[in-house]
């Protein structure tokens, strides 16, 4: 008897088990993500030719805008040495502590969640405490900035008191340096003093990457490297 032919039909596939829980997930990141605030100044750093890269996490961020204004800031790692906080919520803890400023939970939660603050203590928690509105007025001030000074030892120095703290929150922060173009070179130079009074003496600065001139021993030592 001959062989009776089935027709051949294309396969399909129901796509719509697979768009719904794409929906799904896309409302879920929409809900539950916590964007971070943006910085409360602009920097525009100079160029270098230095290919370094700085890691993700445990970063201490010490900003200097075209101003000379100091602004400090610290990831969110969590911690093993604190039980597991969080570190920017241990360091807004131990600044409190330390400064006695008489901060309320949800003046910290406001740290814990922000970016950069440049706000001497004496205006920290009513910084905090005010509306985003109201910061960005503040951090629009001349006399905004964290107060820094050559030596760690100077009473007045907050920088050095907030290095302190940030460093037994989480020993393992790297220091960075992220300066304008045009910041005069005597507010990076106390930033460096009482790095160095503190007897800190590796940190990074941050810079924007440009093309290594050719003919160079940097460019030199580039082409080897890529031969290799």
């Amino acid at each position: 008897m001959p062989k009776v032919k089935m027709a051949r039909k294309s396969t399909t596939v129901d796509m719509t088990a697979m768009c719904d829980v794409a929906f799904l997930l896309l409302t879920f990141f929409m809900l539950a993500t916590k964007f971070k605030k943006n910085e409360p100044i602009m920097v525009k750093t100079p160029s270098s030719i230095s290919q370094i890269t700085v890691p993700d996490t445990s970063i201490m961020l010490i900003t200097v805008d075209n101003k000379d204004r100091v602004f400090f800031s610290i990831d969110r790692k969590f911690v093993s040495t604190y039980n597991n906080n969080e570190a920017r919520l241990a360091l807004i803890d131990g600044i409190d502590q330390y400064k006695g400023l008489g901060l309320t939970n949800n003046e910290k939660v406001e740290f814990q969640n922000g970016a950069s603050v440049g706000q001497p203590f004496s205006r920290l928690k009513q910084y905090l405490s005010s509306s985003v509105e109201q910061q960005k007025v503040m951090d629009a001030a001349p006399d905004a900035g964290i107060p820094v000074d050559t030596s760690a030892d100077v009473p007045t120095n907050e920088l050095a008191q907030w290095i302190r703290v940030a460093r037994n929150s989480n020993p393992y922060l790297r220091i960075c340096i992220k300066g304008d173009v045009n910041t005069k070179y005597p507010a990076i130079d106390k930033i460096i003093s009482t790095l160095g009074s503190m007897k800190i003496f590796r940190f990074n600065f941050i810079t924007d990457l440009e093309q290594v001139p050719p003919g160079t021993p940097a460019y030199q030592l580039a082409q080897e490297e890529k031969k290799k």
